[in-house]
């Protein structure tokens, strides 16, 4: 089986061309090429079914890029999604119109902002917009704004709440949106607090609404300033969740914590109150229920025991402050394993899962209470 004489030509000089990346349109039977000149389209004229001429079209490509028809399923069943494609053969691979080439582009260690521009027009998708975010070449690049927006008009279509999260996170990168935008997510994440747990990941310090300043904290922070000053861990963490920026993400984390919609959530939630604190965790515990917890914050209070010189230093300058240390180290050793129990028995979301999850939840918004100087 052959192309027809006007595909077969067309697609001659559309590879004489030296196209940048080829893509298909299987529903629509056409095929576009892209290059320094434009987009080009070629109205495919099958002489066959539809599937089996698409597949004759790839192998042609195939033929041109990698000089053989029979090479492209071998190169395919090789390409993942772990960036195992040779950085030499990146180009190529743009130039076969399937799209799991494209992916493999996406995710190669060789990409670059002008491969990420190529393939993004071959395959414009919320996915491969996320992954190729992760790269600083594309994030500082031209093309880190464009998906960046992308993702900002596609976050009310997206239905995957891990996406959320992660499609907030990487938009919340330095120099891809400006404030006015931002305050706009952060406004909308009102009504949709998933777009919170993006917030703390990205930007825990510099969240758009302000919290007040703990209502000892002008009076701790300066205290602490000599601890602080050479680099006591425990002190400089106490300043910085006593002050404005601490106080705002706590504030943040307890309005998921009240209410995440489900174990996404409420899992990246616990891994972003663990990260904001992990200056001060213990990193040789993996601790797994919440009993446990409570238990080593009051064990590593009682410096003696513990032998943790800081700690210790910073209870002798400033006893006052332990039921806040201890909640800090609580905080600390929170994570996916705390909860890994109770989802591991149930599938439950929204309300049965928040009741399901309260002999965990109830004892940490009694620690950020401490934390934030308040009653509750």
């Amino acid at each position: 089986m052959e192309l027809s004489a006007e595909d077969a030509l067309r697609l001659n000089v559309l590879l004489a061309n030296e196209p940048h990346a080829v893509r298909i349109d299987e529903s629509a039977m056409a095929l576009y090429g892209f290059s320094a000149r434009g987009e080009s389209k070629i109205k495919l004229n099958p002489t066959c079914r539809d599937e089996a001429y698409i597949k004759r079209v790839r192998e042609m490509l195939s033929s041109h890029v990698l000089g053989s028809p029979g090479g492209y399923p071998i190169y395919l069943r090789r390409w993942t999604r772990m960036g195992q494609a040779r950085d030499d053969s990146l180009e190529k691979l743009l130039l076969l119109g399937e799209p799991e080439a494209v992916v493999a582009v996406v995710h190669a260690t060789g990409l670059t902002d002008e491969l990420a521009r190529r393939a993004w027009w071959a395959m414009p998708t919320a996915d491969n917009a996320r992954m190729m975010l992760t790269r600083e070449c594309v994030t500082r690049g031209a093309m880190g704004p464009v998906l960046a927006h992308y993702l900002i008009d596609y976050l009310p279509f997206e239905e995957d709440p891990q996406a959320m999260i992660e499609s907030v996170r990487l938009i919340l990168q330095p120099g891809l949106i400006d404030a006015e935008t931002r305050l706009r997510i952060w406004t909308k994440a009102r009504s949709k607090n998933t777009y919170f747990v993006g917030f703390l990941l990205a930007i825990p310090d510099d969240l758009p609404d302000p919290a007040p300043i703990h209502p000892a904290g002008p009076e701790l922070i300066g205290a602490l300033q000599s601890l602080t000053a050479i680099g006591n861990p425990y002190a400089r963490q106490l300043c910085r969740v006593l002050d404005v920026p601490g106080q705002s993400f706590l504030a943040t984390a307890e309005l998921v914590l009240r209410k995440p919609n489900n174990q996404d959530v409420m899992v990246a939630l616990l891994e972003a109150i663990q990260a904001y604190f992990q200056d001060v965790a213990d990193g040789d515990m993996r601790l797994q229920s919440i009993d446990d917890v409570e238990a080593q914050a009051r064990a590593r209070c009682e410096s003696v025991a513990c032998g943790d010189a800081p700690l210790a230093e910073l209870l002798a300058q400033v006893p006052d402050v332990k039921p806040m240390l201890r909640a800090m180290l609580i905080l600390s050793a929170v994570g996916e394993r705390l909860v890994a129990p109770v989802f591991a028995r149930t599938d439950a979301i929204g309300t049965v899962m928040r009741r399901k999850l309260e002999p965990i939840t109830t004892p940490l918004l009694a620690e950020m209470a401490v934390l934030r100087g308040s009653s509750r």
